[in-house]
């Protein structure tokens, strides 16, 4: 399946967690529910994936960060339940992108009153 397709395949199941539980919810919560529903949908899902970090060729950091979803080896979604998406989130997930050398990530504000407010698509150019 092309990225298109799984983007719009991890929409579809965000959407579907949302209209269940509505806003306001832990990202835990979220991040738990986007896992049964993709995985209900066929989609190969992990949860919190371990980034490490490198420099100059070794190994800094086992754990640096941690992915919320990664989809199919291919896709970075980023959960959040904030207010606000704000700069830096968007960045951090630019910045995971570019540390898992992936294309395309998906930033999910759940604390929307509609979901599709809340969602920032992000695609990792090369330099």
């Amino acid at each position: 399946m092309e990225l298109n397709k799984f983007s719009s395949q991890i929409i579809k199941a965000a959407i579907t967690v949302h209209r269940e539980l509505g806003p306001g919810l832990l990202e835990s919560v979220y991040q738990s529910c986007m896992v049964i529903e993709l995985r209900n949908m066929g989609i190969k899902v992990q949860s919190e994936v371990p980034l490490p970090i490198f420099y100059r060729g070794q190994r800094v950091h086992e754990e640096g960060f941690r992915l919320d979803l990664l989809i199919e080896d291919t896709i970075i979604v980023e959960l959040k339940s904030v207010e606000k998406v704000q700069g830096v989130h968007k960045k951090q997930l630019l910045t995971y992108l570019r540390l898992a050398k992936k294309p395309l990530g998906l930033l999910i504000n759940f604390n929307e009153v509609v979901l599709k407010d809340g969602i920032t698509r992000i695609i990792n150019t090369p330099v």
